[in-house]
Order: C-alpha cells, then sequence, then structure tokens
C-alpha cells in the first residue's frame, strides 16, 4: 500500500500517512480492526459461527459486551503474548471500546456506516 500510493501522480511529495488521507484511504492495521469489528458483529448476530468462542453478555448501558478470553496456560511470555494479539481477545478488546449507538445496531448496512462515522472520529496514524 504505500509503493502503490507513492506512485500515483501529486503524491510523491507526501508522507504515507498525508497520502491515505488525501486519498481518503485507511492504513492496514486500520483496516484489520474494521475486519474484526464487522466479523464480531457477524458472529453476535449469528450470520457466523463463533469459531473464536467468544462469550458475549448484554449491558443495559453499554450495549453487547465481550468477555475478554484469558490465556488458559501459565507460560512462556511470547507465547501469551502471541495469544493475546489473535483473533478472539484483539476484537473482544476492540469491541468492547465500541459505544452502544455502533454496537447495537440492527443491519450490516448500518453498523458499517456507523463504525466508519466512529473511527473517523480517531485520527488513524501512529502516536
Amino acid at each position: 500500500q504505500r509503493c502503490f500510493t507513492r506512485r500515483l501522480d501529486g503524491m510523491q511529495n507526501h508522507d504515507y500517512w498525508e497520502r491515505l488521507k488525501l486519498l481518503n484511504l485507511l492504513s492496514l492495521q486500520r483496516r484489520r480492526q474494521r475486519y474484526m469489528l464487522i466479523h464480531t458483529w457477524k458472529t453476535i448476530q449469528g450470520v457466523v459461527p463463533n469459531s473464536a468462542n467468544l462469550v458475549f453478555h448484554h449491558n443495559a448501558r453499554l450495549g453487547m459486551r465481550i468477555v475478554p478470553p484469558v490465556y488458559p496456560y501459565r507460560s512462556e511470555t511470547w507465547r501469551a503474548n502471541q495469544y493475546h494479539s489473535s483473533f478472539g481477545p484483539s476484537a473482544a478488546r476492540l469491541w468492547n471500546l465500541l459505544p452502544v449507538t455502533v454496537n447495537s445496531c440492527l443491519t450490516l448496512t448500518q453498523f458499517k456506516s456507523s463504525l466508519g462515522k466512529h473511527l473517523n472520529l480517531f485520527h488513524d496514524r501512529p502516536p
């Protein structure tokens, strides 16, 4: 994505983050996060199977929440870190950050629209 956007006319003098903003694109990390959230919504709605064995519960104030899965074994730190960066724990952390106006959407189109508006509130740039 970096190399491709650099080759576009008029983009040579901009850094990667400016090019993304000018082209109205999301970074690869933000796209992965968006995909995780969309897949989690589909899991909650029963569109796809719950292969990550996520545990859902409804909170009256916060909407649908996910109990973050914990690493079941005491092991090396690197293995626990790999587990925590895998789909299940990452999706749970991201989902629990969503406001109720986003996580309570009933249709996929409505969810994607609300999610896009919510993600645009945050800069897609590294700290």
